[in-house]
């Protein structure tokens, strides 16, 4: 992944175990961010405030680049999903925008 994402990768997380919540639910002031469903599937809505798009990540071999004007949220996760997410950037908890598009 090192080689093919467009950004060097700071922080890689996992989301796991997900009831039927939603995740999420934000978008960055600098990071960019690479979703891939290593295990199950999920549903990534997404809105740049240009277009409001929902994406299904069912296999490993499917990457969704997230910039940081996505305002995002993933939710409808299998049972057994596994989401691996690699970041541009450390976390910080200022680069966090919650608020969502009008």
């Amino acid at each position: 992944m090192e080689r093919v994402l467009p950004f060097d990768i700071k922080r890689v997380f996992y989301i796991y175990g997900v009831d039927d919540s939603k995740r999420g639910g934000h978008r960055h002031h600098k990071t960019i961010q690479a979703a891939v469903c290593i295990k199950g599937s999920c549903k990534i809505y997404n809105n740049n405030n240009k277009t409001e798009e929902v994406f299904e990540l069912n296999a490993p071999s499917k990457c969704l680049i997230l910039e940081p004007e996505d305002w995002h949220t993933m939710y409808d996760f299998s049972e057994d999903a596994i989401l691996m997410v690699f970041a541009s950037e450390f976390f910080e908890e200022a680069d966090y925008i919650f608020e969502p598009y009008k």
